[in-house]
């Protein structure tokens, strides 16, 4: 049988930076110089990324292929997969972060693992990780739930469900937005809440002008609103 090649799970930095190589460790560069096919939730992005990790080879080299919410049919998931099972070898890029974690990287993933072919995940900054361990919230039981209904009544509702969890179960609740989103969502959390319940604000991880805050919903209804409009952001409700 043919050798398998082997999917990289390969982590980007989350903000803007002038080089990526202050917030990946310098282990991933001989990976990311071995590769020159890549599966990427966005070309555009992607690009940018080797560009400013300098890549040894010409970007014009590589293939990429896009994986994100506009692949519908699993018949195209397969055909990424074919390079890798014929012997080639493929790094998995998110946008931002790592991929396969609230990303669509994990449908290529879970098809590898039922090829047998081995993926590798590499060390790489995770906004939700690193939002949870600047929170002070409960880091022996937390769950990250994703994204929050856009919906006034279906958000308010999601809104005290989490807050019922957390209470019940002493497990933090964390969950993101569209950054252009979050002051409504923030509006929301503000308005439903209970004034005791604990509410991390962290937006900008690892950027210049990183923001990472944990208060009660009282005292930030005395504060006011974080610096959020349009800055990835992940939230946190806490006991």
């Amino acid at each position: 049988m043919q050798n398998r090649g082997t999917i990289y799970m390969l982590p980007c930095p989350i903000a803007d930076s002038d080089s990526v190589w202050d917030v990946l460790p310098d282990s991933n560069r001989q990976v990311i110089n071995s590769l020159d096919y890549f599966i990427v939730e966005n070309v555009r992005s992607a690009r940018r990324f080797l560009s400013k990790a300098g890549v040894e080879r010409a970007i014009s080299e590589l293939e990429f292929v896009e994986l994100n919410e506009h692949t519908t049919s699993s018949a195209d998931v397969e055909r990424m997969l074919r390079p890798i099972i014929d012997g080639r070898s493929a790094g998995v890029i998110s946008e931002a972060g790592v991929p396969g974690v609230a990303d669509p990287g994990a449908d290529i993933v879970a098809l590898a693992h039922r090829h047998g072919i081995r993926v590798v995940p590499l060390v790489g900054p995770s906004s939700i990780i690193l939002a949870m361990m600047a929170s002070g919230q409960n880091g022996q039981s937390f769950s990250f739930v994703g994204y929050i209904p856009v919906k006034d009544a279906e958000r308010s509702q999601r809104i005290k469900s989490l807050e019922r969890r957390a209470q019940q179960e002493h497990q933090a609740q964390i969950f993101i937005e569209a950054p252009y989103r979050n002051v409504k969502l923030m509006e929301a959390l503000l308005k439903t809440l209970s004034p005791q319940t604990r509410l991390t604000v962290a937006a900008d991880i690892t950027g210049a002008d990183e923001y990472i805050l944990t208060l009660s919903v009282e005292q930030w209804r005395r504060r006011g609103m974080p610096p959020i409009e349009k800055r990835p952001t992940i939230f946190i409700l806490g006991i």
